[in-house]
């Protein structure tokens, strides 16, 4: 019986410099059905021509070349159309897969059963220039880590590194895509998928995500960061979604640690709107 297909989307917006060995962190994979798409969302940095170049190199290689820049969100939809795995891996152009990643992420969710829909693992945090900083389980250990049903969990707090996740073409299909209107794509993602899907946790290293000035995930705490909208619009899912007490308690805790953040990052219009959410919720947890 041959080996499942696995698809990833690499997405590449001015990360030229960083493009190259996210892509041979693909290729060299030990896991050998491995598909790679290279998204660019209208680079500017000389990525596009780079990523003509990896096609030549490597004409198995699908690409596509966005001529408006689109944003994460609308950039992975688009390559995710083109992707035909059973499962799949959102990669950004400037991180990067170690070898055994697709092969232990297989082998875990189809360990793990049919109601299991992602899989996640520690990672290196790197620099710009590929130097360690830290083990992301030194900052969350791993027996502090859920498995299973982590709705709750995901709702109250972080623990998930991002560029470790890898889930399945029926996780894709039950929740159409990213949505959207976000800014950002791995808050709603995790709200959305942990609802109907279970996730399993990898304890090896098998990533590395690199921190890049001025990239996303830098800007996400900065003074009237345009992030914050899309944060409270997965609140306003989660309240939609929840279905017991103890997620409503969950929600109100995220509300009151986002009411503080934007009050610091001077977000006041939305600070109003989860004062809204807030009482809301109150009702359902004290009807």
């Amino acid at each position: 019986m041959p080996d499942s297909l696995v698809s990833v989307v690499c997405l590449c917006f001015n990360q030229k410099r960083f493009l190259r060995e996210a892509v041979e962190s693909v290729l060299s994979q030990t896991y050998r059905n491995v598909e790679l798409i290279i998204v660019d969302d209208a680079s500017t940095d000389g990525s596009k021509e780079e990523i003509l170049k990896i096609k030549d190199d490597h004409p198995a290689v699908t690409i596509l070349l966005l001529g408006e820049n689109q944003g994460n969100c609308k950039a992975f939809n688009r390559g995710l159309t083109l992707a035909k795995g059973d499962y799949l891996i959102d990669l950004a152009a400037d991180d990067v897969l170690l070898p055994e990643r697709v092969a232990t992420g297989v082998k875990a969710l189809q360990s793990a059963g049919n109601d299991y829909g992602v899989n996640f693992s520690d990672a290196i945090w790197i620099d710009e220039a590929g130097k360690n900083l830290y083990q992301h389980s030194e900052r969350f250990p791993h027996q502090t880590i859920p498995q299973g049903d982590v709705y709750t969990e995901v709702i109250q707090r972080y623990f998930i590194c991002p560029p470790t996740v890898m889930f399945t073409r029926a996780v894709m299909d039950t929740l159409g895509g990213y949505d959207e209107t976000l800014t950002y794509e791995d808050f709603d993602f995790w709200i959305r998928s942990s609802r109907f899907f279970k996730y399993c946790y990898s304890t090896d290293v098998l990533v590395k995500k690199r921190v890049v000035r001025n990239g996303q995930s830098s800007v996400q705490f900065t003074f009237f960061s345009k992030h914050s909208i899309s944060t409270y619009k997965v609140c306003e899912k989660i309240f939609s979604l929840n279905k017991s007490r103890e997620e409503q308690l969950a929600l109100a805790r995220r509300i009151r640690y986002e009411i503080k953040l934007n009050l610091r990052l001077l977000n006041i219009s939305v600070v109003l709107r989860y004062l809204k959410l807030w009482r809301r919720n109150k009702r359902m947890i004290y009807p």
